[in-house]
């Protein structure tokens, strides 16, 4: 289910020749630990078997692609080069250092295969709104979301086969913490990602639409560290959960709301943005209240230890942060709650965001994301959405109150005529 990989052996078929796909790790990516490592090696032993099966090779070569990708064209003579498209900065640049170092005769296409309708076919700038990005991805919907053709197994066999790879060596490479440990609750891989998506599917799709946030109700489709990581196609979710409309309309319409919409708004912010994931991203109107308000006296002040440990005054905040500490994702609807109080409990916007973006990163086994920065909603496809939540992207003005300004406020009041605030701090208390 990658429009990249089936491009790819689209034109290996055409001119009859070998296909390889290669995976190039790095020894660090932000701030990202080795919860996420092992769960991104773990998905990629099952791409290797699957590869294995299809008679195309699959090479996973040490260090950054700039320095091992080139080499590797050079000494297997390869025609040509498919990546994929991510909208963040470092991708970005490692894209535009591979092609600056390939020979001048070898094509190097990139596909999106991240979104449903390619990032820059939505839109050719950023939008300001869901409300403004809507209708244009709905109206290129019915060409984009489609069946996928098939990968086939490959007809011409490699020269050479693929090194055997040692995959518990691999560890050694890296320069991670590994204080963060894995979670239990998600098996990595496809396999165990479309067992997530069939659950949804039969057990939680029916309430998506009126429950969702509710952090004690079992609504939300928990799919996000597989759609991050690659291991689920946002597209072959949609395709699976659009066949229930009829039963759950307003369910399935919710999560195309959020699994598209939403997430491809969150893709263009940080593709048209530089400064995605930096207070100078945010509008002029939030910039400007933001600064009025920087001197604010704030009600309390955490340090990154205090928030990192769950030890604020408020339980609620505690049992969010302590979820994603020790699950590896926070409800969606939390999200919000947990960023905008990071806000009022630091010293400045800038720290605020700071501390949220590392803490989310460092987490969120969906974090580095561009939803982790692009913005926060009610629902199990995104991180924290740290500018929506401290820096009003995608958001209009509000009312004017302290530290905020007219940044949208939430208080532990509003959470508990939502929800029942006390089942879920039982839930996480810091002995659990």
């Amino acid at each position: 289910d990658n429009w990249a990989f089936l491009y790819a052996q689209r034109l290996a078929l055409k001119q009859e020749l070998p296909l390889h796909v290669c995976f190039c790790l790095v020894p660090k990516f932000l701030e990202a630990t080795i919860r996420h490592y092992r769960f991104m090696l773990r998905g990629l032993q099952e791409v290797a078997e699957e590869c294995a099966e299809l008679n195309i090779p699959f090479h996973l070569l040490l260090g950054y692609a700039k320095d091992v990708l080139p080499t590797f064209v050079t000494e297997h003579g390869v025609g040509g080069l498919v990546t994929d498209f991510s909208p963040l900065r470092l991708p970005r640049q490692w894209v535009e250092d591979v092609r600056e170092r390939l020979p001048e005769d070898v094509p190097f296409a990139q596909v999106d295969a991240h979104n449903i309708v390619p990032c820059w076919v939505a839109s050719p700038k950023q939008e300001y709104s869901a409300r403004t990005i809507r209708g244009k991805i709905h109206a290129q919907l019915p060409e984009f979301l489609t069946e996928f053709p098939p990968v086939v197994r490959h007809p011409h066999p490699p020269s050479c086969p693929a090194e055997p790879i040692a995959w518990e060596a691999c560890y050694s490479s890296l320069q991670v913490d590994h204080t963060v440990k894995e979670v239990e609750w998600a098996t990595p891989g496809t396999a165990a990602g479309m067992a997530v998506l069939k659950s949804f599917i039969a057990e939680r799709l029916k309430s998506f639409s009126t429950h969702r946030n509710d952090p004690n109700k079992a609504a939300l489709s928990n799919l996000s560290p597989w759609l991050h990581f690659g291991q689920v196609s946002t597209q072959r979710a949609i395709l699976e959960v659009q066949k229930h409309r009829r039963s759950y309309k307003d369910s399935v319409d919710a999560f195309v709301e959020e699994a598209v919409v939403r997430r491809e708004l969150a893709e263009n912010f940080c593709y048209y943005n530089e400064n995605y994931d930096s207070v100078q991203g945010a509008y002029d109107w939030a910039q400007t209240t933001l600064k009025l308000h920087a001197k604010d006296k704030r009600p309390y002040l955490y340090s990154l230890q205090e928030l990192e440990q769950g030890t604020t005054h408020d339980p609620l905040w505690n049992a969010a942060q302590l979820q994603m500490v020790q699950e590896g994702k926070m409800h969606g609807f939390l999200r919000m709650y947990w960023a905008k109080k990071i806000l009022e409990w630091t010293r400045s916007p800038e720290e605020a965001l700071q501390f949220a973006i590392y803490l989310n990163d460092r987490y969120e086994l969906d974090g580095r994301d561009p939803n982790g920065y692009g913005r926060a909603d009610t629902v199990s496809l995104c991180p924290a959405g740290c500018l929506w939540s401290i820096c009003g992207i995608h958001d209009q003005g509000w009312a004017e109150r302290p530290v905020f300004g007219k940044i949208r406020y939430m208080n532990y009041a509003g959470c508990k005529r939502k929800f029942d605030v006390g089942q879920f701090e039982r839930r996480y208390t810091p002995t659990h």
